[in-house]
């Protein structure tokens, strides 16, 4: 019996017991969850029902929880239920209820974990959305990291979800972009403002290559098409150094778009015709101090030339028009005063705050080895690249490093640490569980031990079996935590602590494969039902992070 089914029992039991007494059901929630005590003594599963509900209906929770206890003693897998304090209920399952989990992880195989929590919702979720002037650095690759295993995860609990990438490739930066190309071609010095490290003189020359004739052109001529070019050049390089990490985008969405199709007048005109636009000085401005933003926002200067804001509107507005119900913005720890005015748009434009947008700021990350910064990238400048992280540590050490911690952290990756094959390193420890597990499950094929149609699941009484089985259950309810809190560290931090701590405690204490002249028995192939189902809890929530599960270590 999973956590999930005896939820639904325990509401079951609920909805009996207020019928029999003449209780308005409709008092009683559409869900419940039940928990895992801290201390085993207490049972292996606690519910704190009746206490949520026993006033409500104008009855003691602990009279509640006695009506309660002896209704879910007469149902199928409850061995016992005791009530603690107020009007807790400890339940305690018979080893066949527990047991039977295996077999549903099992039969689910690469489905388990999903459900269909968030089925309904259509979710744009935007992150990287680096400016095409220079390589994904460090920060940028977090983002990376993160966005995508909460792509996965929001998927996994029903939504449909559109990774998009947002490219600025309309403002001030590119044109930076371009003359910091032009003077590397031209071997005149990086402008003032411009672009350093030794990619621009890669791009530089290989836009001179290209074109030749380029070469010795007045910069008013050439200047055009070190833009053009060098914005393909860099956004390609973006694309493949993320590609490369396992990161795929569904839509790659460029701002100039927004300002060249009259979708910021487009914008404009509709947050008019809700009554936030006013002009003053000659601009034109959106009244967003009416939703809490700390000022209202200019849209068009008085000179006529459309603001940022302008185009953060417009963007945001154009993602709703596609039929996005929820908006979601990975961004970086220098964009936490766009939280306001991001918001501001979505009231402004008749949307709900609360609902149609969110804003998730992550914080910095440093790079070091041994306690030591790592130095800054030659090739880039002042940054640690996304491509040099990769190289020094591997895709996965990288993503899975990246993704374990939540993003209100500041977060200091140590190379070695990241690196080292012990189970000090997280993602070793987690990864060298699944293989651990598949090289049991060779072994057994090797010895032509092959795992039967079906099993007792009462055999499965060890104690370090029902904590594993146990633990193997609460994976949906993981995932569907994750994808409601928008936290897939969630993920690793269950797959660490629970999942491939139990198991190695499990192989520890309980033999799985008979040795020498021994016999395989009914034990045998109930555990490993239970070993199969282990392997296929960490690859799932492995995949959920973008990390692989690998069979040999």
């Amino acid at each position: 019996m999973t956590p999930a089914n005896l939820a639904d029992t325990v509401l079951s039991a609920a909805r009996a017991v207020f019928e029999t007494r003449g209780l308005d059901v409709a008092a009683l929630p559409t869900t419940t969850s039940v928990e895992r005590p801290r201390n085993p003594e207490h049972g292996d599963y606690a519910s704190t029902l009746a206490l949520q509900v026993g006033k409500k209906v104008g009855v003691a929770p602990r009279e509640l929880a006695t009506a309660l206890a002896e209704e879910l003693g007469r149902r199928d897998g409850i061995k016992a239920v005791e009530i603690a304090g107020p009007g807790f209920l400890n339940i305690r399952l018979d080893d066949a209820s527990t047991g039977v989990i295996a077999r549903t992880v099992v039969a689910a195989g690469s489905a388990y974990g999903r459900s269909t929590q968030l089925e309904g919702q259509r979710i744009n979720l935007e992150f990287v959305s680096a400016n095409p002037t220079g390589p994904i650095h460090l920060g940028h690759t977090r983002w990376a990291a993160v966005g995508d295993a909460l792509r996965r995860v929001l998927t996994a609990a029903g939504a449909e979800v559109t990774s998009e990438y947002y490219i600025n490739d309309a403002g001030a930066q590119v044109e930076r972009f371009a003359r910091s190309l032009y003077a590397s071609a031209n071997g005149l010095p990086t402008p003032e403002d411009g672009y350093g490290g030794d990619y621009i003189g890669e791009i530089a020359q290989r836009i001179v290559a290209a074109e030749p004739d380029l070469a010795g052109q007045p910069e008013e001529t050439a200047l055009p098409v070190f833009d053009a070019r060098g914005y393909e050049l860099m956004l390609t390089e973006i694309r493949e150094s993320l590609e490369r990490f396992g990161v795929h985008f569904d839509v790659w969405f460029s701002e100039k778009t927004l300002h060249g199709g009259g979708a910021v007048e487009h914008a404009i005109e509709e947050l008019r015709k809700q009554g936030h636009i006013f002009e003053d000085g000659g601009a034109v401005w959106l009244r967003t101090t009416d939703f809490t933003d700390d000022k209202d926002r200019v849209l068009i200067r008085s000179n006529g030339e459309k603001t940022y804001f302008a185009a953060d509107a417009a963007y945001y507005i154009n993602k709703r028009e596609r039929g996005f119900d929820r908006c979601v913005y990975l961004l970086g720890a220098d964009h936490h005063g766009y939280i306001g005015r991001l918001k501001a748009i979505a009231a402004c434009a008749g949307d709900d705050p609360k609902q149609n947008i969110e804003i998730l700021i992550g914080q910095l990350v440093n790079l070091v080895r041994a306690g030591q910064p790592v130095r800054l990238s030659k090739r880039a400048g002042n940054i640690i690249t996304l491509d040099e992280l990769v190289e020094a540590v591997g895709v996965d050490a990288a993503r899975y490093s990246l993704a374990r911690s939540s993003t209100d952290s500041a977060l200091t990756l140590d190379i070695e640490e990241i690196t080292k094959n012990s189970s000090d390193n997280p993602v070793f420890y987690v990864q060298y569980a699944h293989a651990r597990v598949s090289s049991l499950l060779r072994n057994a094929a090797e010895k032509g031990i092959v795992r039967a149609d079906d099993y007792d699941p009462a055999l499965l009484s060890h104690d370090r079996e029902k904590n594993l089985l146990k633990t193997l259950g609460e994976f949906p309810a993981v995932v569907a935590t994750a994808a409601e809190l928008r936290e897939p560290h969630r993920i690793a931090v269950y797959l660490e602590e629970r999942v491939a701590t139990d198991y190695h405690r499990f192989y520890d204490a309980c033999q799985v494969l008979p040795k020498g002249e021994e016999q395989v028995t009914d034990l045998t192939h109930a555990r490993l039902w239970l070993v199969e189902a282990t392997r296929t809890v960490i690859a799932n929530g492995l995949d959920l992070l973008g990390v692989s599960a690998p069979e040999r270590m």
